[in-house]
Parts: structure tokens; sequence; C-alpha cells
């Protein structure tokens, strides 16, 4: 290394132990002597009875019974006297309740069901826990420290001094639980069984041979991946990036290529191709009292589907993608076009100075001596996994992914010892898979971990409270745009930003809506729940604490944080061209 290349280094890293340095004393400070502001949020209930009468909720096999309910204005947790308590400096006597209003709806009072929860958060230094995993990540290219860095920043602010015991109670969650197991041990395991029989390589010259004629045609085939699996999240990352890395790596594809094209294909297409989990989740936070085309379940789930052509985000990230496939791709930035072209000339897959998320042990087949590798392998497998997870989802409404991972490792196995291959063999394999995504694993694990830390200390809640209802009608989509992709990038999910900022920013809209007295409020609301809906998409894709970015990572074999800049500059035109026709929209028609 040359001497101004070691005094640059140097250089970053006194910034970077300066920055830690001052996050943790502010972390201190702020965790001691700074009061919480707190705020309430009504989540609408669809409640039902039961033969005898009873209020419940939730479907007839997971029922939830209603047995505490009070009246609105007798509530604890009622803005007015949380707010009175918040002034005389006492917290709320409980967290959460559900409570009854009665509501007047085409003429006819009826009572409407909420569950109300107290939430805390401590104004801008809420951001502080995610702004210092994302700095750190950006400056230090090192996810693993960055992300540990941040959750004792964050440990600190919640006064938590026992860091084992932070990362104990949060990975020792059954969500948390099942990730583990997930992306640890089955990935992990069926990606070193077909290591070991050789099923990718087979897959990939299979795939060579019949259908791939080339770089185009080898990213073209990730992509018609990404829209079939439409389900989105961290499934269409797991299944594309694995299924076709093989032949992109052969095709000399860079692994910020297919790792673009991974995380491109997974949420956006899902945004636009809803058939899926999301509209049943998403509608669930939709309602807004009065608002008649949002009243009921099979309204707010029209609602979704009638505002899906206003994904705009989704549908240009998904042609993006397409025109990359295709070499057509007008806005990629310098270091994507780098990377694209030192992996045709040279090869070289990623850059001189990369870490993969992959390990060397899945990077190359050891297959052993006598074992005949057979597409097959491969291909069963894969057919399995994808059947289950289609099948449950259509039976149960949710696919069972855990099963249909584990079907796969099992089936992988067994056919890899029925086809002579001894069981120390196919151990050894599932063992060296296990090796080879560990390093991804933990950084996933640390990635939920911040999130969780992020949401106690209330950034999302905090950057809503920003918002207020004299906002002129055609800068709200923007602001909510905005809105949620900073709590998305921050906490590195957009399920959890829908959590936040779906139950207080449609309330919003309609407000400012009926204030302005616009022609048409109900286009007006679509819009507005685009923009929320693509924001949090762009804001989960872009993130480097995401595991979705996470995920396209690993299973492309990619550096996690040359994925991540490579990413955001296509990413960012395709959402800054949506928020030009949204703002249009707004100006011309509503």
């Amino acid at each position: 290394m040359n001497e101004p290349a070691k005094r640059s280094l140097s250089s970053r890293g006194g910034v970077t132990l300066a920055i830690v340095v001052v996050s943790l004393v502010a972390a201190l400070l702020v965790g001691n002597l700074s009061e919480p502001t707190w705020t309430t949020q009504a989540v609408p209930l669809d409640v039902q009875e039961d033969e005898a009468g009873e209020a419940y909720v939730g479907a007839d096999d997971e029922r939830e019974y209603l047995d505490e309910v009070v009246a609105w204005e007798e509530s604890a947790l009622h803005p007015d006297r949380l707010a009175a308590e918040m002034a005389e400096g006492e917290e709320p006597a409980q967290s959460e309740q559900v409570v009854v209003r009665q509501e007047q709806v085409g003429g006819e009072t009826v009572d409407r069901y909420y569950r109300l929860t107290a939430m805390r958060h401590l104004g801008l230094w809420s951001l502080l826990p995610a702004a210092v995993a994302i700095v750190l990540c950006l400056m230090t290219r090192e996810p693993l420290t960055s992300l540990a860095g941040a959750i004792v920043v964050g440990a600190l602010m919640l006064g938590q001094y026992d860091l084992t015991g932070v990362l104990v109670e949060r990975l020792g969650t059954p969500s948390a639980a099942g990730i583990l197991v997930l992306y640890l041990w089955l990935l992990g395991g069926l990606l070193g069984i077909w290591s070991r029989t050789g099923a990718a390589q087979a897959f990939a010259e299979m795939m060579t041979a019949k259908f791939v004629r080339g770089p185009r045609t080898a990213k073209l085939s990730a992509w018609l991946l990404g829209v079939l699996f439409f389900q989105g999240g961290t499934m269409s990352t797991v299944l594309v990036g694995t299924s076709v890395k093989p032949i992109s790596d052969k095709e000399r594809i860079s692994h910020e290529e297919l790792s673009y094209i991974v995380d491109s294909t997974a949420s956006p297409i899902a945004s636009v191709l809803a058939f899926n989990a999301w509209p049943a989740y998403v509608a669930g936070f939709l309602f807004v009292p009065g608002v008649a085309f949002l009243a009921t379940d099979a309204d707010r789930l029209a609602f979704f589907f009638a505002s899906v052509p206003l994904s705009f985000y989704g549908i240009f990230a998904v042609l993006g993608t397409f025109l990359l496939c295709m070499d057509k791709a007008p806005i990629l930035g310098s270091q994507f076009r780098r990377a694209i072209k030192r992996a045709r000339e040279t090869g070289e897959l990623d850059a001189h100075d990369a870490s993969p998320l992959s390990s060397k042990e899945l990077e190359k087949p050891k297959v052993p001596e006598g074992y005949r590798p057979n597409v097959a392998d491969f291909f069963v497998p894969l057919l399995a996994l994808i059947g289950i997870a289609i099948g449950t989802f259509m039976v149960m409404g949710s696919p069972q992914v855990l099963w249909a991972f584990g079907s796969a490792v099992v089936i992988a196995g067994v056919m890899a010892l029925a086809r002579g291959m001894s069981l120390a063999n196919v151990m050894d394999g599932f063992g060296e898979g296990l090796k080879g995504v560990v390093y991804a694993s933990v950084i996933l694990m640390l990635a939920i971990t911040i999130g969780m830390v992020s949401e106690q200390t209330g950034g999302g809640i905090y950057l809503v409270d920003l918002l207020g209802e004299r906002i002129p009608p055609v800068l709200l989509p923007l602001a909510l745009l905005g809105l949620s992709v900073i709590i998305a990038f921050s906490t590195g999910t957009s399920f959890g930003t829908y959590a936040v900022a779906f139950p207080l920013v449609m309330p919003l809209a309609w407000a400012v809506a009926t204030s302005a007295e616009l022609a048409n409020p109900e286009l007006f609301m679509m819009i507005c729940f685009a923009t929320v809906l693509n924001g949090a998409v762009y804001g989960d894709q872009c993130s480097p604490i995401s595991d979705t970015t996470i995920l396209s990572s690993m299973t492309s074999g990619a550096d996690l944080m040359d994925h991540v800049k490579t990413q955001i500059i296509p990413a960012t035109a395709a959402v800054t061209l949506a928020a030009i026709l949204w703002t249009a929209m707004v100006v011309v028609l509503v």
C-alpha cells in the first residue's frame, strides 16, 4: 500500500473512532437526561361476535377475545389524557388498551373498536442508533462491527447496560430463532449439499447449453425468476440468488449486477403483482373513521388493488432491472459500470478489496470421487421448495418457508444418498454449507436487533409526529415518501414501516384532503397510500441493515456495501421519477 493510501486509511480510522466515541457519550447523556415524548397510536380492529355474542378478533382458529374493552372517552390512553400525564412528567399506567367508540356512518351510529398503544420517542435522538449503523457501514465497509456498535449506542440510550442481555433478549424471540434456523441451518445446509453433489454446477451447465447464450440471457433468467417468485421479500431473494448464481458466474456477470437484479425483483415486484400476503397485512392498517371506501375489509382490499397501478417505484425498479439485463440501463453510476466492465473483461466478479458474504466453502463444488453430478440433484429439491411454499400459501394463507426449505434439505440429502454418496460426505457438505453462511447470518441477526432497538427508541414515531395537517396537499405525497423512506432505511424493514406509518398517515391524508376540499379525495388518498407503500420498499431495498439487502448480497456472493453503493443510484433514479409522477397527478387530477 502506497503512502497516500495509508494516510487516507489512517485518517478514515480516526474519523470513525471519533464518531463512535461521540455517539457513545451522546447515548449515555440521552439515556440519563432526556425525557421521552409519548403519543397514542390507534389501530382499528375488525371485531366479530361468536355464537354467544362474545366479541373477538382474528381468524376462527386463532380467536383473541376482547375481555376488557373501555369507552374511548374513559381510556387511560386517550390522547388528551396521555398529553396531560406527559405534562406532569408521568408515564402511562398501561401500554395497550382496547377501546370502543361510537361513530356516525351513513347516518347511523355504530361501534368502532380500536387497539390503543402508548408509544414513545426521544425526539431527533431516536434516529441515532440507525444513523450510527449506516454511517459506520458506509465508512468502514465492515457491517458486523458497525451493527454491533450501533446496538451498543441504542442499548445505552434505553438505559440497558447489560449488553449481552440486550442481544439475548432480541435474539431469543421465536421470530429470530426462526430466521436463524432458516438462513443458517436450512439455507446453508442446502447450499452445502448442492456444492458437494455438484448440483448447482450441473444446473449451470445445462442452462448454458440449452438456454443461456451470454450475459444478457443469463441476467434475463434472474429477472424472470424474480418476476415468477412474486411473493417478494426474503423468499424471492434466496430462491433467485441461489438458482441463478452458478449461471451468472459462468457468464462473467459481476456480483454487483446479480445482487441488484435479485434485490430489485423482490419487494418491488411484490408491490406490483400483489397476489401475496401484502394486501391482507397492509389492509389492516388502512381504516380511517368516517371514510366510506375504507370501511370494511373488502373495501380496504379493493382500495389496495386499485392503488397498485400507482406503484410507480415498483414498476420503474422492475423495468430498470429489465433494461440492465438488456444492457440498456440509462442510469447506473460509475461504480456500477466499472463493476460490469471488470467482470466482462477480466472475469473478476468482485472488486479487489471486496469481502463477499458467501464464503469460499460455497464457491467451488467438492464432488467426491466416483459421484456423477446430475441436474436432478438441483431441480427436484428446488421444485419441492417452490411447490411447498406456494401450496401452503394457497391453502393456509401464508407460505410455510421453514417447511419448504426443510423439505428441500431432506430431499437433497436423500437423493445424494440414493445415488451413491456416503452419509459422511453428505454431512460434510451440510457442515461446510453452515460455515459458508455463518458470517452473513450473524450480520442478519444483528440487523434484526438494531431494527428492534430503533423501534424502541421511537425513530419512526418521531418522524411521523413531524408532519402536521397544515401541509399543502401538493406537498403531502412527497413528505410521506420521504417519511417512509427514512423509517425503512433506518430500520431495515418495509413491513415494520407500514405498521408504524399507515395508522397515522392515512388519517392525516384524509384530514388534509377534507380541509383543502379536494375534488377527488379518494384519488388523493390512493396517491398518498402508494407513496408510503413504495417509499418503504425503496428505503428497505437500499438499507445496509435490511434483511433483503443482506440476503441478496449473500446468495449472490456480493460484498454487502458494494451492493448498497451500486444499487442506490439506479434505485434513486427510479424513486425520483416516481415522485415526479405522484406530484404531477396531485396537481393535474386532484
